[in-house]
């Protein structure tokens, strides 16, 4: 559940419903430029906002009901960011 998440949280598991998905920016990174969205994801406990990268970003529209499996939380700008990461996955329900 959202609500249980913290900055400490690994091998997250959960499934929520993207209630907003926002306009992919290019940024450099040390593997070279790329592509990160954002979205917001909502459960019955609360909401956290999804990092999505590279082709995970074309996977998923608002409304969609998904699951992540193996995320891990990061902290930017003071909010609790979900993270797929390479160990993670991305299901579209």
């Amino acid at each position: 559940m959202i609500s249980e998440l913290t900055i400490n949280s690994k091998n997250v598991n959960v499934a929520a419903k993207v209630v907003e998905k926002r306009q992919p920016r290019e940024v450099n990174t040390k593997f070279g430029r790329n592509l990160v969205a954002e979205s917001v994801l909502e459960d019955q406990t609360g909401q956290i906002i999804l990092v999505l990268w590279g082709d995970d970003i074309d996977k998923v529209k608002e409304g969609d009901s998904i699951k992540i499996k193996n995320g891990y939380i990061t902290e930017w700008n003071g909010a609790l960011q979900l993270n797929i990461g390479k160990f993670g996955t991305l299901e579209i329900l």
